[in-house]
């Protein structure tokens, strides 16, 4: 399966850069409750609570990384990230647990060929 990636946004709205080392994980939270965003995922560090979003605009979303809205579907309630990168511009991070499996499902009740 090929690997995704997200970028971590708002995180000047809570504690900025310094939670976000290269090689930690974070929970991902999908945030039903969100009054501004449907498809809202929280990052959370269970040190210190909420550290961000991730990003679910094209003003947010770094290139090569995916949004929100994107890999909403393909996540379970709550997932992994590990940081990868830190930048000037945010933080990258590779979804590490948590994906839905995407295999097919066979059916294999001959009742219904």
């Amino acid at each position: 399966m090929k690997e995704k990636y997200i970028t971590i946004a708002g995180i000047d709205h809570y504690y900025g850069i310094k939670p976000f080392l290269v090689g930690k994980k974070f929970k991902c939270i999908k945030d039903k409750n969100n009054l501004w965003d449907s498809e809202a995922i929280k990052v959370y560090s269970k040190d210190i609570g909420t550290v961000g979003y991730i990003a679910n605009s094209h003003y947010t979303v770094i290139k090569g990384t995916m949004s929100a809205g994107r890999i909403y579907e393909k996540v379970k309630k709550k997932f992994t990230v590990k940081v990868m990168f830190v930048t000037k511009s945010g933080v990258i991070c590779k979804i590490v647990d948590g994906l839905k499996d995407n295999k097919l499902e066979v059916n294999t009740n001959e009742d219904s060929i």
